[in-house]
This record gives C-alpha cells, structure tokens and sequence, in this order.
C-alpha cells in the first residue's frame, strides 16, 4: 500500500536543517563540557529542579527533537518515493526507534542503581563494551557477521548487569535517557505523519493533543513518564510542522511568505508557552509545556533565520564549521561520553584549574572544536553510527 499525496518536498539535503543540527550538536558539547564547572554564568548551566526556568543548556535536548522533527518529512517521504511500502517504511521507523530506544536504556542504567559487585565487572567497562558492541551493530562499515556478533554482545551485557542493593535486580526503564526519549518521540510523530499523509492540520491537532495530555496526566494523577514522552513529541512535531511550512512545494516558491509562516510559528508557540506558564512552571526536568513551547518557539525562529542566510540569500559557506557534526550526529554524542567514560575508567580526571571561570569556558571552545575536529576525521573513513 502506497500513501499518495504527500508533501511535495526537495530531495537533496537542506543546508538550513543540516546548520540547525550542526549548531545544536556544538552548543551540546560546549555546555556538556561546562557541566560541573564553576565560576561560570548561570544561564550557561542547567537550571535545578526546583527553578522555575531555562538556560542555555536547558535547550539543547528540546533542539534534539526539534531537529529530529524538521527530518521526519524528508526521511518519510523519501522512503516511500523510491517505491517502499507502508509495511517497508513502517519497519525502517519502528528499527530506527529501536536503536535509539536501545541506546538510550544502557546509558541511564549506567546512570544509577546498579551493583558493580553482583555483575563482576565496573560498570565503566561494561558501557565501554556496550559502546563497542554498538558500532558492531549500527557502524556503517560492519558486515553481517560483525552485526550478529555485536547483537549477541549488547543481549550478554543486558544479562550480566545487576542492580539493587541485593544484587538481583535487572536492567531498569527509567525515564528511557535522552536517546530513549527522542526514540518515542521519533516513533509517535513518524506514526502521526504517516497516518496523517503530511497534512499540517493533523500535526498540529497531534502537537495540540500531546499538550493537552501532559496538562490531563497532571490534574488526574495520571503516568508521568507517559506525560514527558507527550511532551517530547510535541516539540518533535512541531519541528515537522516548521519543516513543512518552508520546504513544501505545494505551498508554493514564495521565500517572503515561507519566512513569514515560520515566523508566525514561533509567535504563536510563544504565546501558547506564555498563557501556559501561568499554570506551569519552565522546567527540563519536569518536561513542561511552557518550557517545551518556548524550545520549540527558539528552534523555529532560528530554522526561519538559517533559511533566508541559506537558502534566500545563499550565504552557505560559515556552515563548514559545523556540516562534521551535522553529518555524523550519533557520533558526536557519543564521543564525548564514550571519552568521560574511558578516563574513570582509567582513574583520570581533567586538571581542576579546566573546571573553573573563564579558563573553564575557553577549555569548553576548545574541547568542543577537537570534537567536530575528530568527527570530521571519522567521517572521511565512513566511521559512522546509522540506525
């Protein structure tokens, strides 16, 4: 069964949506290389649980979705113009999903809870294994046995680990971890896309339901990791929403009126953020509509801005610096992880004179540059993560 009468969308790459997720994934590693530091502005930090607000930190992950959003369209689309199936594109979806989901479950139960004793391995090493077995998995340059073989690590390592204080507890859920939660969120909205065939009208009546089910969950005690995962997906619909009002064709080729949609966008989720903020408070970690609406608002009004310097006026070549990190995404989050992992592994910590004032910031430039640096490295020998 094919879907017919979809957006009509460009098939190269968008060098608007590929700077966002560049930009996204650099402000990620300078504020994830800040974390801990002290001397530094507040509004670089992420804001604590109980602060009724956002920093710059604090806006990353919603960029995530939001990017992960603004693909949504062109991934779909092109899975079904080279002839795949609903069945086809629905399994390429659930198996990106997956992987996501996948990765996201091993990282948060390195977070807390496990039982290093019970396992008989340090659960540094063991996500270092993890991290290995992935490349196996989804390494663009791994064949069938190299796969297989990667499968049957991450399933030993899943039996292998251990949590409670007993020891006899397994691998838990969580909160899914920030992969996990752009997994659900990948997944409903690419649900949401394809059942609707691109229509904005069902995306924005899907953005408005995720609101209004976080709002429902909250006044009725209802699953607060249901309500974060809605949350989630509003922000990634409304990258799609953003996506579509300045690249579908049939909306015409007027740029002018592109940029004013998208501009109109981001108006209205700031006014539906701020009506919203006098019933909830601005906060990450509580995964709350004003703070997602106001993300989402940033996000679009940036997109809009990358659009007319990339495409209206064709002022392209500044997005060198970030394409590395734009082209490899998986890679560049993990790097830095997998790095922070290595070194307590091995016992080493960054010298504290790195951690601290404006030593911290510039140490934060720099680290983030020989990131992109090495992923740039990384991509010309196809060393990448696909899922």
């Amino acid at each position: 069964m094919q879907i017919k009468k979809l957006p009509v969308l460009p098939r190269q790459r968008i060098v608007a949506i590929d700077a966002l997720r560049g930009l996204t994934f650099v402000v990620m590693l300078f504020v994830n290389c800040l974390s801990g530091a002290d001397g530094v502005p507040y509004g670089i930090q992420h804001m604590a649980a109980s602060v009724d607000g956002m920093s710059l930190a604090d806006i990353v992950f919603p960029a995530f979705l939001f990017v992960v959003g603004t693909s949504v369209p062109f991934s779909l689309n092109h899975r079904l113009a080279i002839g795949g199936s609903m069945g086809q594109t629905l399994r390429q979806v659930a198996a990106r999903a997956f992987g996501l989901i996948v990765f996201g479950l091993f990282m948060v139960n390195t977070e807390e809870g496990y039982n290093q004793a019970a396992m008989g391995i340090s659960i540094e090493l063991w996500a270092l294994c993890f991290f290995g077995a992935a490349l196996l998995v989804w390494g663009t340059r791994s064949n069938r046995l190299l796969r297989w073989s990667g499968v049957a690590a991450i399933v030993f390592l899943a039996l292998v680990y251990r949590s409670g204080p007993a020891g006899d507890g397994w691998m838990q859920t969580s909160w899914w971890g920030i992969l996990g939660c752009i997994g659900w969120a990948y997944l409903a909205a690419s649900l949401v896309y394809l059942a609707g065939r691109g229509r904005l009208a069902v995306l924005v009546l899907a953005a408005v339901t995720c609101v209004l089910w976080f709002m429902a969950s909250h006044a009725f005690d209802g699953n607060e990791v249901v309500a974060m995962h809605a949350t989630h997906t509003s922000v990634v619909l409304c990258g799609a929403i953003c996506a579509l009002l300045l690249f579908d064709g049939a909306r015409g080729a007027d740029g002018k009126r592109r940029v004013a949609a998208g501009l109109a966008m981001a108006l209205l989720l700031s006014v539906a953020a701020y009506l919203l903020h006098h019933v909830y408070p601005i906060s990450k970690i509580g995964a709350t509509p004003p703070w997602a609406l106001y993300c989402a608002a940033l996000c679009s009004g940036l997109l809009v801005l990358l659009y007319w310097l990339t495409t209206m006026r064709h002022l392209t070549q500044w997005t060198a610096l970030v394409q590395p990190a734009a082209a490899n995404p998986l890679v560049t989050y993990l790097l830095p992880i997998v790095l922070a992992t290595l070194m307590r592994y091995l016992h080493l910590h960054w010298w504290p004179v790195l951690m601290h004032g404006g030593v911290a910031i510039a140490f934060a430039l720099l680290f983030s540059s020989v990131i992109v640096a090495v992923v740039a490295v990384l991509n010309v020998y196809n060393v990448k993560l696909k899922l």
